[in-house]
């Protein structure tokens, strides 16, 4: 499997891509890009046009709807690591507090960029969708900074093999982009292979792709609920490519981990 989509990395970003990166971290309180912006960045104008015209959302309601989205997920049952399992795995808890960092970083800002992407998508291509109320508050993003993303050919050959094989769990369609959190996760292979040994079951019942296509659902219907709300500029030359690359995010990565990352974080204490 190719690394991921075309992207542009933040060291390489300069001039109106680096301003726009910045005001992305900025406005999320990440330390880190999203693919999905990075890809976007590689299309003349639409990463400028995508990020103006959806900026105003996550400014206003789609923390709540995320919320709503993160409080509605129907997660698996099923037991998770404790504090005794993860430091015989090698996993001190420094070591544990950077994984939970790394994994509330992605489950903050998957589940807006699944409510505030389905909304400019449902803008473009309505479609029915049930009705649905944001939460009566949100989380605040923590700020805090998460280590940097290796790529793929940095991790050794059994490490990139698990993140791959970790990237086909609940996806219900031919994997095409590598799941950003499972290379942040790389760092701790063991940790990595703890997530494998919990989810293996889970997906050959097929609950993982039943969990993908009900978080699916619930981002559509959030989306629509937003999209009232989009005022979009005059759309670039590069408009279905931009539209085609938010539908393949949010249609499977985004949703994917929106849920995934979700229950991963609970089965991880602390």
């Amino acid at each position: 499997m190719a690394e991921s989509v075309p992207s542009i990395l933040e060291s390489d970003a300069k001039g109106e891509i680096a301003e726009i990166f910045a005001d992305i971290r900025k406005v999320l309180g990440t330390s880190v890009v999203n693919l999905i912006w990075r890809n976007l960045a590689t299309m003349p104008g639409a990463l400028l046009w995508t990020w103006s015209t959806v900026r105003p959302l996550y400014l206003g309601a789609a923390p709540l709807h995320a919320e709503a989205v993160r409080q509605t997920i129907a997660l698996p049952d099923w037991p998770g690591f404790s504090g005794d399992t993860l430091l015989a795995a090698g996993i001190d808890e420094t070591e544990q507090g950077l994984i939970r960092n790394i994994l509330d970083s992605y489950q903050y800002t998957n589940a807006l960029a699944l409510v505030v992407l389905s909304a400019l998508l449902a803008h473009y291509e309505p479609r029915p969708a049930n009705t649905v109320q944001p939460a009566g508050n949100a989380p605040k993003p923590s700020g805090v900074k998460i280590p940097e993303l290796p790529p793929m050919d940095a991790l050794d050959p059994e490490v990139a093999a698990l993140v791959e094989e970790l990237n086909g769990f609940g996806e219900d369609s031919e994997p095409q982009l590598i799941a950003s959190m499972y290379r942040h996760l790389a760092y701790w292979p063991s940790y990595l292979a703890l997530v494998r040994t919990m989810l293996a079951p889970l997906q050959q019942q097929g609950r993982l792709n039943a969990l993908t296509m009900s978080t699916r659902a619930i981002g559509h219907a959030h989306g629509a609920v937003l999209a009232a709300q989009l005022k979009p500029l005059a759309p670039p030359d590069t408009l279905d490519g931009a539209l085609a690359s938010c539908r393949l995010f949010v249609e499977h990565p985004i949703a994917r981990m929106t849920g995934l990352c979700a229950l991963i974080r609970r089965a991880t204490t602390g």
